[in-house]
């Protein structure tokens, strides 16, 4: 069995992806109030600082950067999606079980036979500079562009970039230098 070691470094900026167990859904934006309040919970309890955020159909891009001495951003990312998964669950949501793959083995983020609304894991990798960390807020901001759903960021309700419009690094389609 391998395993995974994950990077911790207090106070770090960190790019996420985060994705739903099954593609081609739209359970995160058909939901997307309880993904909030489920955010909100977590960020009551465990403090961090939203950089960039994007709610696609069945994945999210997010930077965070957390508190100084603070590194430990996977329980904040469990508890976000235990929150949700309860949250949805109770509404009367049924996450499908695992799909058998045509290698004959079964979804590798589920056990046999179990229902999961989120893969097991997500990705991340920290923040170096801060052009990497400008890159990275662009890139969760153009993602729904990147698949199609709108044909500029603005135009994307479930976006942090709104806020960027609101203090000027971001206007008519284009980013601020």
């Amino acid at each position: 069995m391998s395993s995974y070691l994950r990077l911790k470094h207090g106070g770090a900026s960190i790019f996420f992806t985060v994705r739903l167990s099954r593609r081609g859904g739209s359970l995160l934006v058909d939901e997307v109030d309880r993904l909030r309040t489920a955010v909100q919970e977590t960020m009551a309890t465990r403090p961090f600082v939203i950089d960039a955020w994007v709610v696609l159909p069945d994945h999210i891009h997010a930077v965070w950067t957390l508190p100084e001495g603070d590194a430990d951003y996977a329980h904040r990312w469990g508890a976000n999606k235990a929150r949700f998964s309860r949250s949805v669950r109770r509404a009367g949501f049924t996450p499908p079980i695992a799909p058998r793959l045509p290698c004959g083995g079964v979804n590798p983020a589920l056990r046999k036979g179990q229902a999961g609304v989120w893969q097991k894991r997500f990705w991340e990798h920290h923040i170096r500079d801060e052009a990497y960390f400008s890159n990275h807020v662009r890139y969760c901001h153009e993602n729904p562009v990147k698949h199609g759903l709108v044909e500029r960021a603005v135009d994307w309700p479930f976006s942090s970039v709104h806020r960027e419009v609101a203090a000027g690094r971001y206007a008519n389609g284009e980013w601020a230098r």
